[in-house]
């Protein structure tokens, strides 16, 4: 109950402003074979497409959408898939042909497992592809990247430089496996900022959720993380120079005032301008654009701030 009162009251706030974002800048579409392969009996899954997302964007007021390609699910460690690469370029090329659907108002990113024997030769073939060369989705805990692991530290790079010298941006989930317990925090930030990024001198770099999952935001790990990029930045650290954070699904209707406090205070240290507003896969129990924003609104953020969130639009989109 409370949570419904909570985004009854930010969506009656939200009425009585014209603040919107201009951009969702994670957002995720799944195809009939994509979403028969994660449906369990207990847990069906159905296909989202483009037209899905820009219905939820129409009800937020949201004008664009950044589709981050799920293909990476296909070459999990922890799935057994036969002819893996063709179902990744499947999904890759679905994805693309639904942001076509929208020019205007979808792009749409590659989605690849950087561990994986295909991944470098995955992203040449997107990087020749107009409907997927603008960027390339990472999703280090279903991967199972593990920046302690030199190996995975090797293929992490490169990637990320022949993302670069393509000019790709890459959206990172960089939160390591919950499920396998992988260590996670400051450590493996500052493997990234001093090994990784160097790689990439000349694209933008959007961490995921805040270098957390979501839904919501109380994970110690993410936050240790968050904290040590935020830190980095505050320092204007070379390596955070390309650096972007979204906030997808990090604040939920029921936010404490500690997460919620947490959470400006990482804003306000990485600098409203390198926020990027997103709101995660509108599947699920996910809250959707419009709730996700409302949501957010909870956040104790000036009205500059708000604004300025609002209005970014990541430099891969200009």
């Amino acid at each position: 109950m409370r949570a419904a009162l909570l985004i009854a009251w930010a969506l009656a706030l939200a009425g009585c402003s014209s603040v919107a974002p201009v951009v969702d800048h994670h957002q995720h579409v799944f195809s009939p074979a994509m979403a028969a392969l994660i449906s369990t009996p207990e847990r069906p899954f159905v296909e989202v497409g483009a037209r899905d997302v820009v219905a939820e964007l129409d009800r937020a007021g949201i004008r664009r959408a950044v589709l981050l390609s799920v293909a990476y699910l296909y070459a999990s460690p922890s799935r057994a898939v036969e002819d893996v690469v063709a179902k990744v370029q499947g999904e890759n090329d679905w994805t693309a042909a639904q942001a076509a659907l929208y020019p205007d108002r979808l792009v749409a990113f590659c989605g690849s497992n950087p561990l994986s024997d295909h991944a470098l030769g995955e992203l040449e073939r997107c990087a020749g592809q107009p409907g997927l060369r603008r960027g390339i989705k990472l999703h280090f805990g279903n991967a199972d990247v593990q920046l302690d692991d030199p190996a995975h530290v090797e293929k992490v790079k490169r990637v990320f430089a022949a993302a670069n010298a393509r000019r790709m941006a890459i959206a990172v989930h960089f939160r390591a496996s919950i499920g396998r317990k992988r260590p996670y925090g400051a450590a493996q930030v500052r493997v990234f900022l001093d090994q990784v990024m160097p790689m990439a001198p000349d694209i933008p770099v959007q961490i995921a959720h805040f270098a957390g999952s979501g839904p919501g935001y109380d994970d110690a790990a993410a936050q240790e993380a968050m904290g040590a990029f935020a830190a980095a930045a505050a320092r204007r650290e070379p390596a955070t120079r390309r650096l972007w954070f979204d906030v997808a699904s990090i604040v939920d209707a029921d936010v404490s005032s500690g997460t919620a406090e947490l959470v400006l205070r990482f804003i306000r240290q990485v600098g409203p301008d390198r926020v990027l507003y997103g709101s995660d896969a509108a599947a699920g129990t996910n809250l959707r654009p419009r709730e996700a924003w409302a949501a957010f609104r909870q956040l104790p953020l000036t009205r500059a701030e708000l604004t300025t969130i609002a209005d970014n639009v990541a430099p891969y989109l200009q």
